[in-house]
């Protein structure tokens, strides 16, 4: 198959210049403003509509359900996409909407809980469940998730597309760039408690402070991915593809996500091994990824978010530092996304790899030591403890900017690694970045329907989950060092991201 860039109407895809490849790729910042306010105040929030925390993880698997459908589809359609806005560009826009409107489901599922009966009373007073106001906050959650991973792929994509003489080095920081930019947004949305004094007319019966800083930061970040979009859709001018191109590309080919699965007997030399560790490096992850605010709040600072008000007030103090631990790490991770291609290049991906995983170990057992120092009693109930002090907190958010480092590795390192092996081979990066996804959600589905369980099990806090991540990471470290392939140093950087060869 010719190269992305290639295969449009006209021939090769124009230059752009590096100024407008950066704001070609804006819409990578609108999205992950929104995933930041997602990850950091919806597990937390949602316990406050009377979903249990043993369930809070069970949400979550609209994400790797949607990465595992979602994904995979709309690259194939996308590549083979003859629209006249371009091949990515269709599929963004059309993405971003529907972002915009599950959003706006979820801000509001409170006030529309109250207008279907859910209670009528003041949620000042008001503490039991609301399950029509958690119907559609669900729905939307799992809109929201369905709709992000159709923008995901063909913004990665588009890069690609358009990053010509750039090459493919400048484009991966542009696009990092754009995620910690849109991290930091969002982290900071999510750790200020003023929105509902900025925007007092959002605070109604049915949504008290906390709910209202959420309905707003929420609202700001639509009127960010708008902009962003619009943005998006001016500079990143792509040239249609062919009908008659495509029409060759797609004969003899599976759709969907058979095409993923179908072409597993094709991979290139070392890539089951990087399936493995990679599986494995995300069962380390997905834990903090999945709880990180909600262990800040219970664990860290004793709040509840169903409690008496106290509780619930310590318990929305610990979500908020627990965001601004989060916007620290994305301040890391925008930093530490330049150095990863250097320090692969001297030491290679493998050892940068094995390394953050020991990091991710080492950080995941700390947490777990200080969770039970905080709570005092190893065995006792998280929410009988006596406050934790300063010492235990800044220590809590030393960890969240210790992490930096190692999730840039993650959000680079195995996508590097696969895409020189797909290089070696002569091609097949869409199929072999299909497959590492599958490795990536498949971990998540296993923590997402495991995590809560488990940590009921012990008295409903998030000790246990995060026990068991220092164990896999250590197992990832471990299994890399015996099963990642030795790659080149000097070939790094010659690997596009999307594959070109």
């Amino acid at each position: 198959m010719a190269d992305d860039a290639e295969v449009s109407a006209g021939g090769r895809q124009p230059q752009i210049s590096l100024v407008g490849l950066f704001l070609a790729c804006m819409v990578a910042g609108g999205v992950q403003y929104g995933w930041a306010l997602q990850l950091s105040l919806l597990t937390p929030y949602v316990q406050t509509l009377g979903i249990p925390h043993a369930l809070t993880s069970v949400m979550w698997l609209c994400g790797p359900i949607a990465g595992l459908l979602v994904q995979p589809c709309v690259g194939l359609y996308s590549d083979k996409c003859t629209s006249k806005l371009g091949r990515r560009r269709p599929f963004i826009f059309t993405g971003c909407i529907i972002i915009c409107i599950s959003v706006i489901i979820i801000g509001f599922s409170s006030d529309i809980g109250y207008a279907l009966g859910d209670t009528k009373e003041d949620c000042t007073v008001y503490t039991g469940k609301r399950l029509h106001a958690a119907a559609f906050f669900v729905m939307g959650f799992w809109l929201l998730d369905f709709s992000n991973n159709t923008v995901q792929g063909p913004a990665r994509a588009l890069m690609a597309d358009l990053a010509g003489s750039h090459g493919p080095s400048a484009a991966n920081a542009i696009f990092v760039s754009w995620m910690a930019i849109g991290n930091i947004l969002g982290y900071s949305s999510g750790s200020t408690n003023n929105w509902h004094k900025w925007f007092p007319f959002l605070q109604t019966r049915a949504c008290c402070e906390a709910c209202a800083n959420l309905k707003a930061a929420f609202l700001v970040s639509v009127v960010f991915l708008g902009l962003s979009t619009v943005v998006t859709m001016i500079f990143a001018t792509e040239v249609p593809l062919d009908p008659a191109v495509a029409k060759q590309q797609s004969e003899g080919q599976a759709s969907g996500p058979l095409a993923v699965f179908k072409g597993l007997r094709n991979l290139p030399r070392g890539m089951p091994q990087v399936l493995i560790v990679t599986g494995l490096t995300w069962l380390s992850w997905f834990p903090f990824i999945l709880f990180d605010t909600d262990w800040m709040g219970r664990e860290m600072y004793h709040g509840r978010p169903d409690g008496n008000p106290t509780e619930v007030a310590n318990y929305q103090e610990g979500v908020r530092q627990g965001a601004f631990g989060l916007l620290l790490n994305s301040i890391v991770l925008g930093f530490s996304s330049f150095l990863i291609e250097p320090m692969c290049r001297k030491l290679t991906a493998k050892v940068v790899w094995v390394m953050s995983s020991f990091i991710v170990c080492i950080a995941m057992a700390m947490v777990t030591i200080l969770s039970s120092w905080s709570l005092g009693d190893i065995g006792g109930n998280v929410q009988d403890a006596a406050a934790v002090d300063k010492g235990l907190k800044s220590a809590a958010l030393a960890l969240f900017v210790a992490l930096g480092f190692p999730f840039a590795v993650l959000c680079s390192v195995p996508f590097a690694v696969t895409a020189q092996l797909a290089a070696s081979k002569g091609g097949g990066q869409g199929l072999c970045t299909g497959v590492l996804n599958i490795s990536i959600v498949v971990p998540q589905m296993i923590i997402a329907v495991g995590s809560g369980p488990w940590d009921e099990l012990f008295g409903k806090g998030n000790i246990p989950a995060f026990g068991v991540a220092s164990v896999f990471a250590f197992t990832s470290a471990v299994a890399g060092i015996f099963m990642l392939p030795k790659l080149s140093k000097t070939s790094f950087r010659s690997v596009s991201m999307g594959g070109g060869h």
